[in-house]
């Protein structure tokens, strides 16, 4: 549904599962986005740990969302989401966070517009900065 959200706003967004994604190429996007489910009492999925790492260690310039599920039925809804969010608030340019309860319904449709939406304004608002301190 996210994927193609960004697809509806003219985006033509790659996706990768995280064993799939060579860590090294972060670097070679403008725009990334995690999407994760939370594991237990709010953790990270082990397998998104080098992912989270990596993402440590990027810079201010990189425009990034995270999105992921949940179980209201636990003490921490989207905790992961909520361990991605605060960590690329701080390193990178976070542009939207979107929760969604277990799987996603039809109703998680206009959310995910609308978190490509943000996404791709954020993007388009750095890439006017840039332009406009480049000129």
């Amino acid at each position: 549904m996210v994927a193609d959200a960004f697809v509806r706003q003219g985006a033509e967004p790659d996706a990768f599962r995280v064993k799939e994604f060579d860590l090294t190429k972060l670097c070679r996007y403008d725009i990334v986005l995690v999407g994760t489910y939370t594991w237990m009492n709010g953790d990270i999925p082990k397998q998104l740990h080098g992912l989270f790492e990596a993402m440590e260690q990027q810079d201010k310039t990189l425009v990034t969302g995270v999105f992921g599920t949940g179980d209201r039925c636990f003490a921490t809804y989207c905790g992961a989401v909520d361990l991605f969010r605060d960590m690329l608030h701080a390193k990178t340019i976070l542009a939207a966070t979107l929760k969604v309860e277990q799987m996603p319904s039809a109703d998680d449709r206009k959310r995910c517009g609308a978190f490509a939406e943000s996404v791709l304004m954020k993007y388009s608002h750095r890439k006017g900065m840039l332009s406009a301190a480049n000129s």
